[in-house]
């Protein structure tokens, strides 16, 4: 406990400014964290914290801490007309732990974290910690000088999806196996994506979170970092070396809901300050969480603030915004009775509409190059669409059609795979119409739905060899890459956010092959433009066959911006070797085996064309020249003229 701190004392009248106050009611605030919560600041002779927190409902709020033994009588804040309560306490220093104790209009006290706090203790406990998010020093000032084109449209972009607390345990003398720190991640997270040949690492939600079951998705400090891993300069750190190493940082954001913890955000002050009041507008019954209520301004200044928060403190280079259509719709997971129609009579949420625009518009502006990427499961137009054109104004949109179509043909025996040819080929009627990212991600791998792995069909010798050809199959198809981790190396067993991942598997030569792979993949990925470049319109995508039905063998080609440079995809999905199957070419020359995903040293067969694919004057597919290729079973390869 700390004695003797003076008692609090009104901040310093430039500090919260009316113009601040006024921008935060008019919900327009960018920078509202640098306002509210808690500041370690300098005023006059005296150092100390200041503290501000908006509260216009309650009745009294009281600062109580481990500095005045928890005492709401010793330190009152003062009241505002903008519903802000505030005091200066000198001589506080940084680590101090604190709450607000609200006093309602009907006289119940509640002791709240602070909805703008920067740190807070290690769960269970749920108090705010006075932290310092400038002392850090960032070396990364190249990497964000070069954001802008390295997360272009047309820039490779593969993704490894990441939940820190079990991407790898350690043993441990006292927990038996704990999460690794910040700082461990760095040194061995880091080094791993970078050898599989990622462009970027998404992290689940690390704001902090009191459920580990919830995997970050119910968010109790949405300005804090969790501490499982570390204080916050711990995960500065950890950022800083992902630039370092050449790795741009995604991180899943929640503005969707926030859960009914006591410490938390619901009933803040006696009501419900940031959601709505009607449990038809205000409540996820399914999944017992509140709504933000997006037309009110105070609370678009808090979740636009928070947004910006984690690109300006922690150089984060895109935001993935979980469960965008739970926002758009007013009736999402509701029957007919349980929601409220807008203005209009419609089911749209027009204030969530607007607010992602503006959370868009304000990012894009104020850090070109930084991604917003959007969970969005329903075919609302525009996703990825400028907000001047009436779009959202997202970078990019996952694509959930794409995903389940495609695994539920894998899923499929070989044998009547002839029958559901379409769900292979479906998504290109719509492919262009968004900027994707084609996601296998978390979600497909929990809750009974089985491994990636354990999503195909067959024997295990089929199982590997559906999941190299379907991963060697996405890698060639259009859009950008996401691979949740543990797919990399064909886990069985679904994802378990208690354990690590299954890490001895890779013991067995299919599950490194698998692997091996991967990193091939991204390999020749990276290094060739036709797989990147023009991942969003037509003239980056063309069908050879999409057609041979009584085969199951998809072909297509990829083209770079200036065509100069091609690549073809070819898929055989079953399990029998195709010998002499002609394909049409637009080039003429010799052709080689970038990707053969039924190599041995992948764990297939080794069926493969050697060096000298020499195309002939045969026409096929429209094409005047052609290739005679031997397809492997349930393979996927991508070739490329040879370069002399």
């Amino acid at each position: 406990m700390k004695d003797n701190v003076p008692a609090g004392q009104a901040v310093p009248a430039d500090w919260l400014s009316n113009f601040d106050r006024y921008l935060i009611s008019e919900g327009t605030h960018e920078r509202a964290y640098e306002k509210l919560g808690a500041h370690l600041i300098r005023f006059g002779k005296d150092s100390g914290v200041v503290f501000a927190v908006w509260a216009p409902n309650a009745h009294q709020v009281a600062l109580v801490g481990d500095f005045n033994h928890w005492d709401g009588s010793s330190h009152f804040m003062y009241p505002s007309d903008s519903g802000i309560w505030t005091i200066f306490l000198p001589g506080l220093s940084e680590f101090s732990v604190y709450k607000y104790r609200i006093t309602s209009q009907s006289g119940d006290e509640h002791d709240k974290a602070d909805p703008y706090g920067f740190a807070m203790e290690e769960r269970p406990r749920t108090g705010s910690v006075v932290a310092d998010l400038d002392r850090y020093q960032w070396q990364d000032q190249a990497w964000i000088a070069g954001r802008q084109d390295r997360q272009a449209l047309n820039a490779p972009i593969s993704i490894y999806e990441v939940h820190l607390g079990s991407w790898r345990k350690i043993v441990d003398k006292k927990w038996g196996k704990r999460y690794l720190s910040y700082k461990e991640l760095a040194a061995t997270l880091i080094p791993y994506v970078v050898d599989m040949g990622y462009t970027h690492i998404e992290l689940l939600p690390i704001a902090e979170y009191p459920f580990d079951g919830s995997w970050g998705y119910q968010v109790l400090g949405f300005y804090a970092p969790t501490s499982r891993f570390g204080a916050p300069e711990d995960f500065m750190y950890f950022v800083d070396q992902c630039h370092a190493a050449g790795l741009g940082v995604i991180l899943d954001w929640v503005p969707a809901h926030f859960p009914k913890d006591g410490a938390g955000l619901n009933q803040f002050d006696g009501t419900q300050l940031y959601a709505h009041a009607n449990p038809l507008q205000g409540e996820h019954q399914d999944w017992g969480t509140m709504i933000f209520n997006y037309a009110r301004n105070e609370v678009r200044s808090f979740l636009i603030s928070n947004a910006l928060f984690w690109i300006d403190k922690y150089h984060i280079d895109g935001l993935r915004v979980d469960a965008v259509a739970s926002m758009l719709y007013l009736d999402y997971s509701r029957e007919e009775g349980q929601w409220i129609p807008n203005e209009h009579g419609g089911r749209e949420n027009l204030a969530a509409i607007t607010f992602l625009q503006k959370v868009n518009e304000v990012v894009h502006g104020l850090f070109p190059g930084v991604l917003t990427i959007a969970e969005e499961s329903t075919s609302w137009p525009m996703v990825s669409r400028p907000t001047y054109l009436g779009g959202l104004g997202f970078s990019l949109k996952w694509n959930m059609g794409w995903m389940h179509d495609t695994l539920g043909y894998m899923a499929k025996d070989p044998l009547y795979r002839r029958f559901h040819h379409n769900q292979m080929t479906f998504g290109m009627l719509y492919a262009f119409q968004e900027n994707f990212v084609l996601p296998i991600s978390h979600d497909e791998v929990v809750h009974g739905k089985g491994s990636l792995l354990g999503k195909m069909s067959g024997d295990e010798w089929q199982k590997f060899a559906n999941l190299r050809a379907y991963l060697s199959f996405m890698w060639g198809y259009s859009g950008k890459k996401l691979l949740f981790m543990g797919c990399e190396f064909g886990q069985w067993q679904e994802w378990n956010h208690d354990t690590g991942l299954e890490w001895e598997a890779l013991k067995a030569p299919t599950h490194l092959g698998t692997q091996r792979l991967v990193r091939d993949l991204n390999l020749v990925y990276r290094h060739e433009p036709a797989l990147y470049q023009v991942d969003f319109e037509w003239n980056g995508f063309q069908w050879i066959d999409a057609n041979d039905t009584d085969n199951s063998v998809f072909s297509f080609i990829r083209y770079s911006e200036d065509r100069t440079r091609h690549v073809l995809v070819v898929s055989n999905l079953t399990p029998v070797v195709r010998r002499g199957y002609r394909i049409g070419v637009p080039q003429s020359g010799r052709y080689k085996e970038m990707i053969n995903s039924d190599l041995e040293i992948y764990g297939g067969s080794g069926v493969a064309n050697g060096t000298k694919l020499l195309s002939q004057s045969i026409k096929s597919h429209t094409y005047e020249q052609s290739l005679s290729l031997t397809l492997p079973p349930l393979a996927t390869l991508i070739l490329q003229p040879h370069q002399e």
